[in-house]
């Protein structure tokens, strides 16, 4: 019988292999920071996108209004995109955390010139696929932003729910905050980056685990077809988030290598 459980003990193996990933010892220092930031902002824009599309099928956003079907997950989708697209940054001035972690970056220094030229295209009505090709991005970012879109592109409640419950958890912002607490520790210089891993850690809380667990339940009901297809994202959503990890990892590995060639 085919259900939440199912799912967790299947995925576990994928899930150990990201939560054990190598990238986490090798981000010791700022430069690693910049780096994974650089790439990771596609993962922070890409995921707003999948934020809303379950907005639109698990809200109403039409006119005539009718009632949603499930008001406690209306209520649940509604709360995080409040959270994620209107949120206060550290000055109470109204901001989405993906404008946040952009802030951020220019703050520590890390590139903005690939997302904002990625953005800038998308504003203009480039198809994503087409505008990750016109900027320079690793594979790994392409594969894990396309398939994002793949399954936004089915218009398949629980395929995107799986991807939203199923692929997206990981154990940067604690890093993060570790290495700040040793190269800022008076919270000086890198204010809105830590607001941004502080503020990400609050809203996550513990409520929202079993609410997405529940989502997929529902959204899946009896339907047997719908369970294995929410496996089958599950598995591969965690698949692309370990790919974009190989990439991060890659390229700090890289970028360390290279400041070793010049001493």
């Amino acid at each position: 019988m085919f259900n939440v459980e199912h799912i967790l003990k299947t995925i576990q193996p994928l899930r150990e292999k990201l939560q054990s990933h190598p990238l986490y010892a090798e981000l010791g220092d700022l430069e690693d920071i910049k780096i994974f930031m650089g790439i990771h902002v596609f993962a922070v824009w890409d995921f707003m996108s999948l934020l809303k599309s379950l907005q639109q099928h698990l809200t109403n956003v039409q006119t005539p209004w009718t009632p949603p079907k499930h008001p406690e997950l209306a209520r649940f989708i509604n709360e995080i995109v409040f959270g994620e697209e209107s949120d206060v940054n550290e000055l109470g001035i109204a901001q989405s955390h993906f404008e946040m972690y952009r802030e951020s970056m220019q703050q520590v220094g890390a590139p903005t010139i690939e997302i904002d030229s990625f953005l800038q295209k998308i504003g203009h009505g480039v198809p994503v696929n087409v505008a990750l090709d016109s900027v320079t991005v690793d594979q790994g970012i392409k594969e894990f932003v396309n398939y994002t879109f793949e399954i936004i592109q089915t218009q398949e409640a629980h395929k995107i729910a799986a991807a939203f419950t199923f692929g997206r958890e990981d154990l940067i912002p604690e890093m993060f905050i570790g290495i700040l607490n040793e190269i800022d520790s008076k919270n000086e210089q890198y204010t809105k980056l830590r607001y941004y891993l502080e503020r990400h850690i609050e809203l996550d809380g513990d409520e929202h685990g079993p609410l997405s667990l529940q989502m997929v339940s529902h959204l899946c009901g009896t339907d047997s077809q719908k369970w294995q297809e929410a496996l089958n994202v599950a598995e591969e959503a965690l698949t692309k988030r370990i790919l974009l990890w190989d990439t991060i990892h890659q390229a700090i590995r890289v970028n360390k290598a290279e400041l070793l060639s010049q001493v």
